[in-house]
């Protein structure tokens, strides 16, 4: 009887979500076939070309033929205190993660603006669980490192490529 419960509950709580037009954000579609990607290796690299992988884009090793060029630029990443304690301890942290990058498409003679992306978390912190916080730290990390390839992902997606300098 519990089961069946909580099968019905299961299945009220996904009617409700498909009525409200909630949907799990799918692969970001990249209007291009071709992208090269030059400039620094960043901690973000490996994702950003596992994510243009899935969305069926070719990467290419040189820019000729690209429909896309994207130069990583550089990355930034940060650690500030956000609290201190009323004894002088560290209470709060804030971590930063920045990627800077610029684009440019077969038809464009110039590059386009230096575009940046940050994500940021805070975190408690306190010395008495100093492993479990600095495991925290390096998930939290990751996280937003994730969330930023995400999000370079998610800006690619709305460029437009100029078709008339297509071969």
């Amino acid at each position: 009887m519990k089961s069946i419960t909580h099968f019905f509950f299961a299945c009220l709580i996904v009617i409700g979500l498909t009525a409200c037009g909630f949907h799990l954000r799918g692969v970001s579609v990249i209007p291009f076939e071709s992208i090269f990607i030059s400039g620094n290796t960043l901690i973000i690299s490996k994702d950003l070309r596992k994510s243009l992988i899935t969305s069926n884009v070719k990467l290419l090793s040189s820019a000729e033929g690209a429909e896309l060029q994207i130069e990583l630029i550089g990355e930034e990443s940060e650690k500030r205190i956000l609290s201190l304690a009323s004894v002088g301890t560290v209470n709060e942290y804030e971590l930063f993660y920045r990627v800077h990058y610029r684009t440019k498409t077969l038809g464009q003679v110039t590059w386009s603006p230096v575009s940046t992306i940050e994500s940021k978390r805070d975190y408690t912190y306190s010395d008495a669980n100093l492993l479990a916080k600095n495991t925290e730290e390096d998930k939290l990390n990751e996280h937003i490192q994730k969330d930023v390839a995400s999000g370079v992902m998610r800006r690619l997606s709305t460029l437009k490529p100029d078709y008339n300098s297509r071969p």
